[in-house]
């Protein structure tokens, strides 16, 4: 799936915007589940972009941790863009491995789509609104007003990640998926 829209997210305008058929994904879904083949190459992008961010919203606890969740918020809060690094360094390393290697490859994705935003229309702003609800929600549902000023932070921390992923993760985070 990373793989696919690492390769076609970048020229697809509206990637992790629009959706994909609900009846393909549903159906994909259950074949994915079910350990059946799968070959996304075939289906649109939209549907792949949906299935991933399922897939991401299906992590017990989000890749980000639930646990952490207000240590996240208050990552923007913190003063310039070096203390912001620092300390979003120090929450990845209380991740378990899988979910930096997933976030790794996730910001690698984010990173190519937003390097071709004038292409895509999808700036670090634009793919946070459509991916931080996916990486991150707290670990009680609460009332729609804090709900929404939780999602306005973590979509400002992931639009963030975005624009500085080569100085969180490293620059290698641009050859991840190799020579395409």
């Amino acid at each position: 799936m990373l793989s696919l829209l690492y390769q076609e997210g970048p020229s697809t305008e509206g990637i992790f915007r629009r959706s994909g058929s609900a009846k393909t994904c549903k159906e994909l879904k259950e074949k994915l589940d079910s350990g059946a083949e799968v070959d996304l190459a075939c289906e649109s992008i939209f549907v792949t972009a949906s299935l991933f961010k399922d897939f991401l919203r299906n992590i017990p606890g989000s890749i980000l941790s639930s646990q952490l969740c207000d240590k996240w918020v208050s990552v923007m809060d913190q003063g310039n863009n070096e203390e912001k690094i620092k300390s979003i360094q120090r929450l990845i390393e209380q991740l378990p491995r899988a979910n930096v290697v997933l976030l790794r490859y996730i910001f690698g994705v984010l990173h190519g789509i937003e390097m071709r935003s004038e292409e895509n229309q999808m700036n670090a702003f634009n793919l946070a609104i459509c991916i931080a609800p996916s990486l991150l929600w707290p670990p009680t549902s609460s009332s729609p007003d804090i709900e929404n000023e939780f999602t306005k932070k973590i979509s400002s921390l992931v639009q963030f990640l975005t624009e500085n992923c080569c100085k969180i993760f490293g620059d290698e985070i641009t050859s991840l998926f190799g020579e395409i």
